[in-house]
């Protein structure tokens, strides 16, 4: 499948994009929005096999992360949410797609999403919401809830070294992968793909520990807060809901959207946690294609 690269130039820096396809296809074009904060497209870029039924696939780096502009220095009073819903307006203007666009948004990503569709822009067509969360205080009180089942070994580690201060000790970070292999990606060893966005963060935290905190277990950033279920009946668009049976993103952090969007259906992958595109890879991807040509 073809695809092209490039920039897009912002007041902060610039950001890196690939198209997949044809942005002239018959079919909507879909722009995924990866998680994080913090992260990169590398672990989302299975989407990209989408472009075989017809429609062009957007990925890109959100600003301070992968290939786009690194800009540590900067604080919590930059790194928001109207930060990135700037950048993505940017982006679908720069494409020429602004009137005619879907956009997949997986965890933070799909937070952002639900961020940009209450806004009811006029271009925006359909949604996917893959393992989000509608409010980081019940995804903190679910990850917890989570991690007390967890092996009593594990559990010890996780504690002990958070109350030494020592949560970057390699005990801590078995632990952590521990956690990591039951509820974010059951793919053992760990994808490629998947590894590269681990490794782009831990080379580069600025955004995740700004936005999130140190840990999945501790949101302390500036979105500890964050919330959008009294406003998710603003989303007038067909939205779809992805989420693994094992995910982090519980049934209990994902049940507003269902609840507060007026069109919106859901699916849970039986053998998947945080990622069925890479855990159920074909049955995710086979569910996204026919939503968006359904909807």
């Amino acid at each position: 499948m073809n695809f092209t690269e490039g920039y897009v130039e912002g007041p902060h820096g610039r950001t890196w994009y690939r198209v997949t396809g044809d942005l002239g296809a018959a079919k909507t074009p879909l722009v995924i929005l990866h998680g994080g904060p913090g992260c990169t497209h590398d672990y989302v870029d299975s989407f990209k096999d989408l472009a075989a039924t017809g429609r062009a696939v957007v990925h890109y780096d959100q600003l301070g992360n992968g290939r786009s502009t690194h800009l540590p220095e900067k604080g919590g009073d930059f790194w928001t949410v109207d930060l990135f819903l700037g950048e993505l307006n940017r982006l679908v203007t720069h494409l020429g797609i602004a009137d005619s666009y879907d956009v997949l948004g997986q965890s933070w990503g799909g937070m952002l999403g639900a961020e940009h569709a209450v806004r009811q822009p006029k271009g925006l067509r359909r949604l996917v919401i893959a393992n989000s969360p509608a409010s980081l205080k019940t995804w903190v009180e679910e990850a917890n809830r989570l991690r007390r089942d967890m092996p009593q070994d594990v559990q010890d580690a996780l504690t002990r070294n958070e109350d030494a201060g020592t949560i970057d000790s390699p005990e801590y970070l078995a632990a952590s992968d521990a956690f990591y292999a039951r509820h974010v990606c059951r793919v053992v060893p760990m994808p490629p793909e998947v590894k590269r966005t681990f490794d782009a963060i831990a080379e580069d935290p600025t955004v995740y520990h700004t936005m999130n905190g140190p840990t999945e277990f501790h949101v302390i950033g500036t979105m500890k807060d964050w919330t959008i279920e009294s406003r998710l009946h603003q989303i007038i668009v067909p939205t779809f809901l992805i989420s693994g049976r094992h995910d982090e993103a519980t049934p209990l952090c994902v049940q507003p959207y269902a609840d507060f969007i007026p069109d919106v259906r859901w699916t849970i992958f039986e053998n998947s946690s945080h990622m069925p595109h890479v855990e159920e890879k074909e049955a995710c991807l086979a569910a996204v294609a026919a939503f968006l040509d359904a909807a």
